[in-house]
């Protein structure tokens, strides 16, 4: 696992990578992936391109819109967890989702070590994803089953199942009032984090273009941080409206 911290994109050439397509599961293609939907990941993708490209060449001074990261320190991390879900909670205390089907767990994980220090593993027929923290309240979702459960932050157990409104279960965050979900399409939502219903929901947008696959979500200062799957782009994402303020570009990490 690496943290890092936020530079402006410098003027510097990056080094040119393709995106690997990592599956997020074994089963059969979900009808939600058509080929409207493809075409749609693929601007996104062609976007992310763009912006490094034209931030390689651009002789004026870069946009404040785009960044880069600088790694500040690095933690071993289990390399067969799937992960899928990831929240710091002090102490040196990670929660982890993991997903896959037959793999899927919760699992309470010591920073400085990678050590699992305590784990849930969840039914073979559930599929983990995205995880947050709130209230002493560790809250998941599941991919396809649009089940959702809760456990308790300090010995993982399950306290509760609840079904979600999100057409799948991708990420979630929170600011400690609400929830934000993604289901892989371009809808962040807000949901009630006691009746775990959606209260809201924004299409999020980049200036014209709706921006699909948002995947595992991150609160920080008033927004909310998305990255889109299968590319090597995180999207700022203001809390109130869904638009897009900026983008964090992690191809140096390659």
């Amino acid at each position: 696992m690496t943290f890092g911290s936020l530079k402006k994109k410098s003027k510097r050439s990056p080094t040119s990578s393709s995106s690997q397509n990592f599956p997020k599961t074994s089963p059969p293609p979900h009808p939600r992936f058509s080929r409207r939907r493809l075409a749609v990941a693929f601007f996104v993708a062609s976007l992310c391109v763009v912006v490094v490209v034209r931030f390689a060449f651009e002789r004026v001074p870069p946009s404040s819109e785009i960044y880069t990261i600088e790694v500040v320190n690095e933690f071993p991390h289990d390399p067969t967890a799937f992960t899928q879900g990831l929240v710091y909670a002090g102490n040196d205390t990670l929660f982890e989702s993991t997903g896959l089907y037959g793999q899927s767990s919760v699992r309470q994980v010591h920073l400085q070590t990678g050590k699992v220090i305590l784990q849930h593993k969840m039914d073979d027929s559930k599929f983990g994803e995205g995880l947050t923290l709130l209230d002493g309240r560790l809250i998941q979702v599941t991919w396809l089953e649009r089940i959702g459960f809760i456990y308790d932050q300090y010995n993982l157990s399950k306290l509760k199942s609840f079904t979600h409104q999100m057409q799948d279960g991708w990420g979630l965050a929170t600011d400690g009032k609400v929830l934000y979900g993604s289901d892989g399409t371009s809808t962040l939502y807000q949901i009630d984090p006691m009746t775990l219903k959606v209260v809201g929901k924004d299409a999020v947008r980049y200036k014209d273009h709706e921006v699909s696959f948002l995947n595992e979500l991150e609160y920080v200062n008033g927004e909310v941080l998305a990255n889109v799957w299968q590319t090597d782009c995180i999207a700022r994402i203001s809390q109130k409206d869904g638009m897009v303020l900026g983008w964090i570009l992690l191809h140096e990490l390659r």
